[in-house]
């Protein structure tokens, strides 16, 4: 018989992405499902890309399915010793012919430890949709095939994924709610949350620990830099600070303060995102929100949180999504963020502080060029085909409401050469080697830089820029 512990699953990120990078090549060139109103052309490839989806049933589950569900993924899921009866049940969803189920079966995939369990839900995969398993990555294949083809979730959805999630993590009990969130496309990271109260930077936890109140040095304290090494710019009233990527691939959150703004920093590292977003702008009665790791992904992008009232953010967009803030709908201002060498921004900005090599915990990670090299290492279904996945692209919205990324390497190259570059009341601009947005004013409108795969899931309807 198979137990289900929160020590169901060990993550190994060495293996784990060596699997996931054969898939990234095919995932590469594939569109988004949700542009399919606006491209007709897309149907037709998602079915070549990844076959011709099942036939979906629609309405209430059938008598045995529910029951099914009930065993295998209700409450008794936590605490329960797994064996035949859960078997059975994973044998009535095979059978079932309702695609719906693929989901669950799909998130229990990717918790379990158990090679038996796994080939069995492999096995139901495979009757359910049809999909031929060559190699080990069952879950990372089911899911790319469940997002392209848009499989609706069975009814219920939310309870049975947050009994599953939370035999890994328990306090993922209080994200597990109700919003503006699609659940089907949320993943567990391979890491824990972030649960720690404000300012515990060095408070050991068992996840990626977020900086508070980080520790920072002048330029010329900063002798560990390399010139060339990548660092995130920020400007607030005149106060100038860079956050290096090394630090950031460690933290992955900074919550700091400059020119005298409460700001809190979310670097995603399988997006190649670090943004910067404005914490001190809360209504009356409504505490800073202290953003945290979850732990969780969506579509290979970071999870993150509020640690005071446990309310989920859509991490490009600011907005909260579920609980407290959300009720009170919360959105958060970004500040631009340039991307650029250290050397070109200590010699644009030389009384810039930086932060403390201490804070790298004496690690150097560099998963762009290491382990996120040759796509996203996790599920992203199909993806906007303009650009390739990785295209680093600057992304933001214009004051009519307007979604639009301009690729980084084409806009350095017309700004660089004396050109303008403007689309409604965007402007793009040269800074400290990077670029950033402002508007027709000149003030800054809060840009950043990403991968083109997170910034077109996010906006799926965005314009690309040159027009």
């Amino acid at each position: 018989m198979l137990y289900l512990s929160r020590n169901i699953y060990t993550f190994n990120i060495r293996k784990y992405s060596q699997a996931c990078l054969l898939l990234s090549a095919f995932l590469a060139p594939m569109p988004f499902a949700s542009a399919a109103e606006t491209d007709p052309q897309l149907s037709t490839y998602v079915i070549e890309a990844y076959g011709t989806p099942p036939v979906e049933k629609t309405g209430a589950l059938s008598a045995d399915v529910a029951n099914a569900l009930d065993t295998a993924f209700g409450e008794n899921l936590k605490t329960q010793t797994w064996g035949a009866i859960q078997n059975a049940a994973i044998d009535t969803l095979s059978r079932s012919e309702d695609a719906r189920v693929a989901w669950l079966i799909s998130d229990l995939m990717r918790i379990v430890g158990s090679v038996e369990l796994r080939s069995l839900l492999a096995d139901s995969i495979t009757q359910l949709l049809g999909i031929e398993f060559k190699d080990g990555d069952y879950w990372g294949k089911t899911t790319n095939h469940l997002i392209a083809w848009d499989i609706p979730a069975p009814p219920n959805y939310l309870e049975y994924k947050r009994n599953v999630y939370t035999v890994i993590e328990p306090e993922w009990e209080n994200l597990f709610t109700q919003g503006d969130i699609d659940w089907r496309h949320v993943s567990w990271g391979g890491v824990r949350i972030d649960n720690r109260s404000f300012d515990e930077t060095d408070a050991s936890c068992n996840c990626i620990p977020a900086a508070d109140n980080p520790i920072t040095t002048t330029a010329e304290e900063a002798t560990w830099l390399e010139d060339e090494d990548i660092v995130f710019g920020i400007e607030v009233n005149g106060e100038y600070r860079a956050y290096p990527r090394q630090i950031m691939e460690v933290r992955e959150m900074i919550n700091d303060t400059l020119g005298g703004r409460d700001l809190g920093i979310p670097y995603c590292t399988l997006c190649g995102s670090a943004q910067a977003y404005l914490t001190d702008e809360t209504p009356d009665g409504v505490q800073r929100p202290v953003l945290r790791t979850s732990g969780l992904l969506i579509r290979s992008n970071k999870v993150m949180y509020d640690v005071n009232t446990f309310s989920v953010f859509d991490t490009f967009r600011g907005q909260a999504v579920n609980g407290p803030l959300a009720a009170k709908n919360i959105k958060l201002n970004q500040v631009s963020v340039v991307t650029t060498e250290w050397g070109r921004w200590k010699k644009a900005y030389p009384q810039t502080t930086v932060l403390a090599e201490s804070l790298a915990l004496g690690r150097d990670f560099d998963f762009r060029t290491g382990r996120d090299a040759n796509g996203p290492i996790f599920p992203i279904g199909d993806a906007d085909p303009r650009l390739p996945v990785q295209e680093d692209v600057i992304g933001l919205i214009t004051a009519s409401g307007v979604p639009i990324a301009f690729p980084v390497a084409q806009a350095m190259t017309v700004l660089e050469s004396g050109k303008p570059i403007a689309f409604e009341n965007i402007r793009l601009v040269l800074d400290a080697g990077g670029v950033k947005a402002i508007d027709t004013q000149g003030d800054n409108v809060g840009s950043h830089q990403s991968f083109w795969f997170a910034w077109s899931q996010f906006h799926p309807e965005t314009k690309l820029w040159p027009l």
